[in-house]
């Protein structure tokens, strides 16, 4: 429990509908990669599981409480409030039994989230051309693709939502990118054609079986973020300052209207002198605490190659500064 008696899990929620909180601005990370550098584990997403259909069942479980262990550990360490959870192995069973560990061993104290993004992110290059072809010459194509998708991740939400009670997850992370830093992949108009309904939709699927949302998107979101707002997710990430997204200027706009969660420079993190960084963790928590609706965390990811200690300064001066 923290501050008044309320979990992480709470506290995040109540970030997500921008109501008052006291003590600790919520944080949380949409991914820690550096688990050997704390646990000296591998990350769950980064590990092979060739002989997990040989594996007993007993192996099984074992493997998937490590892998709890892992997200766990983290989030204890490093105060976090919410858990991004990746599953993996992805099955559906095994995706059930990892949350069903996380809540065993944790209770509801941390807000639990997945990946459900059914959008087009920007392709890889190798599929960019053929890809932005297709934006023109199958577009019907295209919407059909994202529809398949959508259904089949609302199929997946609402099988979840009946087992144990529907206490398993609390929300939806949508992790499609659609932005460089310096622009958008999908111009303003084909965003409104091709992403906007699909995107809008899916968070109209999820709310209606009680889930939370946050859409995430790096890079340079102004030219389309007035329809990622209309969209109406709670929460929008990662608001990346090196695609030139001003906290300051979002929370005046739209702070009645999404949480924002994120801004913490990545690039300062891990490029910059450790005066830079530490200024820039403390321009985020005084650009985004005022008024509340704010969630705590980098503009990205804690990825690998990111020094560790840059990361534990951040959290130390969330710590002993980001409070209300």
């Amino acid at each position: 429990m923290t501050e008044n008696n309320l979990t992480g899990r709470e506290r995040f929620i109540k970030a997500l509908k921008r109501e008052k909180i006291e003590g600790h601005v919520p944080t949380f990370e949409l991914v820690f990669f550096l688990t050997m550098e704390v646990l000296g584990k591998v990350h769950p997403s980064h590990r092979a599981y060739a002989q997990w259909n040989q594996s007993s069942a007993r192996e099984k479980e074992a493997q998937l409480r490590d892998v709890a262990f892992c997200f766990t550990e983290i989030a204890k360490l490093y105060g976090h409030d919410a858990i991004f959870v990746h599953p993996n192995p992805s099955d559906f069973e095994s995706t059930v039994r990892l949350l069903q560990i996380i809540r065993e061993t944790t209770g509801m104290e941390y807000y639990l989230c997945m990946h459900g993004d059914p959008t087009f992110s920007i392709p890889n290059g190798d599929k960019m051309i053929d890809f932005s072809v297709r934006l023109y010459e199958d577009p019907q194509g295209i919407m059909a693709e994202q529809e398949q998708r959508l259904n089949q991740m609302a199929e997946f939400a609402a099988k979840l939502k009946q087992i144990d009670n529907g206490t398993l997850l609390d929300g939806f992370t949508l992790c499609a990118d659609y932005c460089f830093n310096v622009n958008p992949f999908y111009t303003p108009e084909m965003f409104t054609d091709f992403i906007a309904p699909v995107l809008s939709k899916i968070i109209r699927e999820y709310r209606s079986m009680g889930y939370y949302t946050i859409k995430h998107t790096d890079g340079n979101i102004m030219p389309i973020i007035d329809q990622l707002i209309e969209c109406q997710p709670d929460g929008l990430h990662s608001l990346d300052p090196q695609g030139g997204v001003d906290l300051k200027l979002l929370k005046q706009i739209y702070n009645d209207r999404v949480c924002l969660v994120g801004n913490v420079n990545c690039g300062l993190l891990q490029t910059g002198t450790a005066e830079q960084a530490a200024a820039d963790v403390r321009r985020s928590l005084r650009d985004g605490m005022p008024g509340y609706g704010y969630i705590f965390s980098t503009s990205n990811c804690v990825y690998t190659g990111l020094d560790l200690s840059r990361y534990n300064m951040m959290n130390k001066i969330w710590r002993e500064e980001g409070i209300y």
